[in-house]
């Protein structure tokens, strides 16, 4: 099978398509972001492994398109992606490719977002399986991974001691919730800034303050954003700001902070460090960016772990050979990772960490499922 795969091209996706080859799969892969390719590893899939990657860290976004276009040309019958460039290119721009493609899968909250308005319009022409939505990807790549490489970003970016400082994060989901963990256990007072009051009350329940986002910005020593939305740090947020505050990025694109207001106002903007901005405003303040506002965890550092990653892919190459399988009976649209799949990742995961469990007993299972049994 043809497959189109535009993911974060490092090592741990390296041995994503190494596993889709070795299933019989004929693979391109490109970049699904701007600053997140390690070179080495790109450069390592097309010397020691023939597969053709298109990918450079630091490319501009004319290059970054050109390449989802080389992979398109690659005329694919599935789909794999990281925020969801590829479909919206094919769908949107490359027409002809759409009569090949018997469907795809997705990665991020971002490029499921994406995808779910697609359908609600009417717009998706295949079936895509959400990736982003398996327990064994969301419960442990968005919190542990996220948690810990966005961390990791910020404190090699700046070298800054977290200890002590109040770290204000945006969105309390599974990323949300992962930074907030992370940052409490290097001594932060994190601060969590949201739109849904159940997440909102949950933040709460696990010991952090809440508050709206314009007062959280007066006492921000550093700001993550992981929301998937657009302007969570916008123009109040930029005038509440106090001297030296760092602000940053782990959602998917770069627009959760309004890069373009920030430079606008600004005096005066220099790299200080690499990946780091200095933006002077016309008061003397100075805010500091980290990553053009990309995904601080992969610009920054390395991304998550490959022992978190691994639960990730696997959901990837299986979700792939189940679209190969079934696309015939699915409609246009966006599906969950089957159960089964889920639960195999767990128990493999299990196994590999030399961690064994119970299993029911017949006795168990009879009583499970049946209504007779009450109060006795």
């Amino acid at each position: 099978m043809r497959v189109a795969a535009c993911l974060h091209v490092t090592t741990e996706t390296a041995n994503l398509m190494r596993t889709l080859a070795a299933g019989g799969a004929d693979v391109v892969l490109c970049a699904s972001n701007p600053l997140s390719t390690q070179d080495d590893a790109a450069a390592a899939l097309v010397a020691e492994y023939g597969i053709r990657t298109y990918a450079i860290k630091g490319e501009d976004t004319e290059t970054y398109y050109a390449h989802i276009d080389a992979a398109i040309d690659h005329r694919p019958q599935v789909t794999m992606d990281d925020g969801a460039d590829v479909v919206g290119r094919i769908h949107a721009e490359r027409t002809e490719a759409l009569a090949g493609v018997m469907g795809g899968t997705e990665e991020t909250t971002t490029g499921v977002i994406r995808l779910r308005a697609m359908a609600a319009e009417g717009e998706l022409r295949f079936p895509i399986v959400s990736v982003n939505d398996a327990l064994t990807k969301h419960l442990f790549d968005n919190r542990y991974g996220t948690g810990q490489s966005t961390l990791d970003g910020v404190i090699r970016a700046t070298n800054r001691l977290i200890a002590g400082r109040t770290v204000v994060i945006s969105g309390y989901g599974w990323c949300g919730k992962g930074a907030a963990m992370r940052a409490d256990g290097l001594g932060a007072h994190v601060v969590i800034c949201e739109v849904d009051p159940l997440k909102a009350l949950e933040a709460v329940m696990d010991g952090h303050r809440v508050m709206p986002a314009a007062e959280a910005a007066a006492q921000a020593d550093v700001w993550i954003t992981v929301t998937g939305d657009v302007n969570v740090i916008d123009a109040t947020m930029f005038e509440a700001m106090k001297d030296g505050a760092i602000i940053c990025n782990s959602g998917h694109f770069n627009v959760e902070i309004n890069i373009a207001y920030l430079r606008e106002k600004a005096v005066s903007v220099r790299e200080v460090r690499p990946l780091v901005e200095e933006f002077t405003l016309a008061d003397g303040r100075r805010i500091y960016l980290l990553a053009d506002g990309r995904l601080v965890n992969l610009a920054c550092a390395e991304g998550h772990p490959a022992n978190v990653m691994d639960m990730s892919f696997a959901n990837q190459a299986l979700s792939a050979e189940y679209i190969v399988r079934n696309a015939s009976s699915l409609e246009p649209g966006v599906y969950p990772v089957p159960e089964d799949i889920d639960a195999e990742i767990a128990r493999l995961k299990l196994d590999t960490m030399g961690v064994r469990i119970d299993t029911l007993t017949e006795e168990q299972q009879a009583y499970l499922s049946s209504w007779r049994e009450g109060t006795v």
